[in-house]
């Protein structure tokens, strides 16, 4: 039997208008999803507007099993949104309401006591777009055990994100995961040549210090990186409804596995099938399905 970990999902918690009706979303609320899932203790970090939205929030979450404990409840400011898009190939394009709830993240005793308690800690940059979530953000990682794992998923929203975000994020992270087409962005702002995949990645885990870093590549699969190993998957062809919430459900699968010490083909393998499975659902957090767990959970 695998222990319990307490896996954490700070951030954004917000609902992804998509063309055929609202979906709750959010990284840190897929992510934690995702990671409850698979057998661990799963709990999002964040805050929603008092108004009807908020509300939906609190009982969606409860619907799914996910803690409401350490959602916070803003009087001023509303739940946050985002119209989404889906294009042919599935894919989203995200327009994301400014100044709402999760943009106001308090630090409280609470939340204080949580990330002392943390196994893991997910968090990107979309969050940190209003100064007062970024303090509230990079104390919690701050307080938590050096034991910890920080994944800095770097999820690059319109132009929600700098090179001295980036740098900060980096600073705190031990696993790095982000996309083909970041990649070079990322590079570029923090003043890498961007060479290939794999010298690039490199180039990165040396400045700051890394354990892994993840490159997705959409429906090709992924490519992580470590010091002294690495490791390509092609991925799993999959008939695609749309990828929202298929990352997440990459970087749950990827920290599963991580914390437990498994082999990096095996992490590639087990994350790719889980992410082509929630590409294949509707939205970003479709009920169980205990055939596709028993192939991707640690045996």
């Amino acid at each position: 039997m695998t222990s319990l970990y307490k896996i954490i999902g700070i951030g954004e918690v917000l609902w992804d208008m998509l063309p055929n009706g609202k979906q709750l979303g959010g990284a840190p609320g897929n992510f934690t999803y995702m990671a409850s899932m698979l057998g661990d203790e799963g709990i999002v970090a964040s805050r929603v507007g008092d108004d009807s939205l908020g509300q939906e929030t609190l009982a969606k979450m409860k619907s799914v099993g996910l803690s409401t404990g350490f959602i916070q409840i803003d009087s001023e400011h509303p739940t946050g949104t985002a119209v989404v898009q889906v294009d042919g190939d599935g894919q989203p394009k995200f327009t994301i309401t400014p100044s709402v709830a999760w943009d106001f993240l308090e630090w409280t005793p609470a939340w204080s006591a949580l990330s002392e308690q943390a196994d893991v800690i997910c968090f990107g940059t979309l969050a940190q777009r209003n100064l007062q979530a970024r303090k509230t953000i990079q104390q919690f990682l701050g307080s938590a055990r050096t034991s910890a794992l920080r994944i800095f998923d770097v999820n690059l929203r319109q132009n929600f994100f700098s090179a001295d975000l980036l740098k900060n994020s980096l600073h705190h992270a031990q696993i790095v995961k982000l996309n083909h087409e970041e990649l070079p962005i990322v590079t570029q702002l923090l003043g890498f040549p961007f060479v290939n995949e794999e010298k690039t990645a490199r180039q990165l885990l040396d400045a700051y210090g890394l354990q892994l870093i993840c490159i997705t590549r959409g429906g090709n699969g992924s490519f992580l990186i470590a010091p002294s190993a690495s490791s390509s998957h092609k991925g799993f062809p999959v008939k695609v409804v749309d990828t929202v919430g298929a990352g997440d459900a990459f970087t749950a699968c990827l920290a599963h596995h991580f914390l437990r010490g498994t082999d990096l083909d095996r992490i590639n393998e087990s994350a790719n099938r889980f992410a082509a499975w929630v590409a294949s659902q509707p939205g970003a957090t479709p009920l169980r399905d205990e055939a596709l767990l028993k192939e991707v959970l640690v045996t």
